[in-house]
């Protein structure tokens, strides 16, 4: 913690939890044993985040992809969100977290609509960290939908298709009203971004560990960190510019 330098941190984190059912598996045990673990890691990691002072932290969940696992897998799965959620809230609201889910959520159960429902409304007031479950999520399932919404709007003769711009494609998004992520994190020794955030993460610093996710803990986030800290962001420009301009702040 010392070593973090609070001016330089990222304001939004979004990480892509994987590894659960490896994790298991290595140690015998069936693929739901390692989400039900996975469980621990969330908590930590949003109690380090909160405790570190990010403001904005994106989890993938669910992809809409997850929908075609085992049938036995995805009804665990289900169950183990809603019951996590019950348990969960509580205390994320009495440490102020406001909590957001984004996603197909028609695709939900109605329990797990009903649960998420609940927590968004209990924690809405809140304005600590702010948690955002991405869940039936995928990044082309959100672009066709911000796509359709514009397509809406000109047929509706609200926009003229050669004033659509960057902002009313972001506006137009399940993340609208967040900052784009500024550090990925993929835990599990994966290389890729699996369909998560494909337009909001175009400048983001991405970080790839061999740390399965439910190992991974607060001392592995602030791995993350730091290792951000040490890049230097120049979104086009040349460093000499960067500096310059770091300078003159």
């Amino acid at each position: 913690m010392e070593n973090l330098d609070s001016k330089r941190l990222p304001k939004h984190i979004a990480i892509i939890m994987d590894g659960n059912g490896r994790w298991a598996q290595e140690k015998g045990q069936d693929r739901l044993y390692g989400h039900f673990h996975g469980v621990e890691s969330v908590r930590n990691i949003v109690e380090a985040a909160a405790e570190i002072g990010i403001k904005y932290l994106t989890l993938y969940a669910f992809s809409t992809e997850n929908w075609d696992r085992p049938a036995a897998e995805v009804a665990g799965l289900m169950s183990l969100f809603v019951d996590t959620i019950s348990k969960e809230v509580p205390s994320l609201h009495k440490n102020n977290i406001k909590l957001h889910f984004i996603g197909n959520l028609a695709l939900l159960p109605e329990d797990a609509k009903k649960a998420l429902e609940k927590a968004t409304e209990t924690t809405a007031g809140n304005t600590g960290l702010e948690l955002i479950i991405a869940l039936s999520y995928s990044s082309r399932w959100e672009l066709i939908e911000a796509i359709q919404k514009l397509a809406q709007q000109v047929k509706e003769g609200l926009l003229l298709p050669e004033d659509i711009k960057e902002a009313n494609l972001s506006a137009a998004l399940a993340t609208s009203g967040f900052p784009d992520p500024e550090l990925m994190i993929r835990t599990s020794g994966e290389y890729r971004i699996s369909n998560f955030l494909l337009y909001q993460l175009a400048y983001a610093e991405l970080y790839f560990t061999e740390t399965r996710w439910p190992d991974f803990r607060k001392k592995d986030l602030i791995e993350a960190i730091l290792d951000f800290q040490s890049r230097e962001r120049r979104f086009g420009k040349t460093g000499q510019q960067v500096q310059t301009n770091d300078e003159n702040k």
